[in-house]
């Protein structure tokens, strides 16, 4: 089978491949590193012709042009499954919608429930085989382009190409046109420097990893600090499975401490749904036999998390209240992220022989106003609610990690105030008295 006959067959300009889009289509990017840059920029062009395009991405880093040239809204609708930092400030401006989802969801939702008339995203280049590697965008990709009318490629030299479980791959048989054309580098979200803060919730936890653990890192500071400090400490063989494989386990990697073979489930491989980081990070997971990349919708599903013994869930949140539920999408009614993963496995780390989840973040923050706040506080009000309170486990600042596992609501309260900043204790101590959840014999 000549497959490059093929792929010549279906090779389009970026310009004559948009032009299957229709008004009132819907139109999906994908995800992080395989957004279709090119594609984009020349959707955005036939502004003038089209009304109406909805437009659904996960985790991209923008720009897109498809939202800069239309501020009004009135030729593309975006909206995003999980918002990056650039998604965020959309939003701020009522330039993107979030779509309220847990990632094991996201492929049975477009499955079963929505409509994709095009779809678009960038994929390494076809192999001899006649195959194209969905990279990084594994984890929900897929899902998407069967359900697509219509599937245009876009080819992106600068791909990593990443070994999957499954469905990490697409044909050139499957494909309806093809893109080629230069692209920038991959976005570099590399490591954050860690603050003192984030230090010291590393060390708090720290003590409840053990040797051969499977970890896995939310996004954000704290989670890379304590990936640093594990490949600093003693414990050996530790493992990966994750939704988002970051720099904290190529660090892992590199000082010999990422080995996967003590794992219960894909024994010797790192498992992952998606792939964000430094252009260290796409080197490292290039054809490497040791990383696997697969659907969320398995990555994430809390029985496929529990069958790893000794599965460490690590991410973080925005705020906590006394009865023990997690915000880590908003603050108040202003959109943040999403919900992602974070539910995915404080369910399935909690299930699991061994298995212990921590959810994480700093006792303050400053306002807009420069006033700090509390991030402990008596009850949430308008705040998105990411983990119920019925699933609320190890809870960490850096003055303490708690359990609120099988804890009254008196106990919780008492608990979650005990690692709060020293400064905000006594009111919370007084709202929890209001609330009936405060015993008078407790000490302050």
């Amino acid at each position: 089978m000549d497959y490059r006959q093929e792929y010549r067959s279906k090779l389009r300009t970026a310009e004559e491949a948009v032009k299957v889009v229709k008004s009132g289509d819907w139109v999906d990017y994908t995800a992080n590193i395989c957004f279709p840059y090119l594609l984009d920029q020349a959707l955005a062009k036939r502004k003038e012709e089209l009304y109406d395009v909805k437009v659904r991405g996960s985790l991209l880093f923008g720009p897109l042009e498809i939202v800069e040239c239309d501020p009004e809204r009135e030729h593309f609708i975006y909206n995003s499954w999980h918002c990056s930092n650039y998604e965020r400030k959309l939003c701020d401006k009522g330039l993107c919608n979030y779509i309220p989802m847990i990632f094991r969801n996201v492929i049975p939702y477009y499955r079963h429930f929505l409509t994709v008339n095009v779809a678009m995203m960038c994929v390494t280049p076809m192999d001899k085989h006649g195959y194209f590697n969905l990279s990084g965008g594994t984890g929900v990709a897929r899902g998407i382009l069967e359900k697509a009318d219509i599937v245009i490629l876009e080819i992106n030299e600068h791909l990593p190409w990443v070994n999957g479980g499954f469905d990490e791959c697409i044909h050139i048989s499957e494909v309806d046109y093809i893109v080629e054309g230069e692209h920038p580098a991959l976005p570099n979200m590399g490591e954050l420097p860690p603050t003192p803060e984030d230090k010291m919730i590393a060390e708090h936890i720290l003590p409840y990893i053990p040797s051969g653990a499977t970890l896995q890192f939310g996004i954000g500071g704290m989670p890379n600090t304590l990936g640093n400090m594990l490949a600093e400490s003693d414990l050996t063989d530790l493992g990966m499975h994750t939704e988002l494989c970051s720099d904290a386990y190529l660090n892992l990697y590199r000082a010999g401490k990422l080995t996967n073979k003590k794992k219960t489930l894909h024994k010797n491989k790192g498992l992952t749904g998606i792939v964000i980081g430094s252009p260290e990070l796409y080197q490292w997971v290039d054809h490497n036999p040791g990383v696997i990349i697969a659907p969320l919708e398995y990555v994430n599903a809390a029985e496929t998390i529990a069958k790893n013994d000794n599965m460490i869930s690590i991410n973080n949140c925005i705020a906590v209240d006394l009865y023990g539920q997690v915000c880590a999408e908003s603050a108040g009614l202003r959109h943040i992220s999403g919900t992602g993963g974070q539910l995915d496995y404080v369910t399935g780390a909690a299930m699991a022989k061994g298995g212990k989840s921590f959810i994480c973040m700093t006792s303050t923050y400053q306002d807009h106003n420069g006033v700090k706040q509390s991030r402990i506080v008596p009850h949430f009000q308008g705040d998105i609610v990411t983990d119920p309170r019925s699933q609320s486990y190890y809870v960490c600042t850096e003055y303490g990690i708690v359990n609120l596992v099988g804890r009254s609501t008196w106990e919780r309260a008492e608990m979650l105030i005990s690692i709060a900043h020293p400064d905000f204790r006594e009111e919370l101590i007084k709202e929890a008295e209001k609330q009936k959840i405060w015993i008078r014999s407790m000490k302050r």
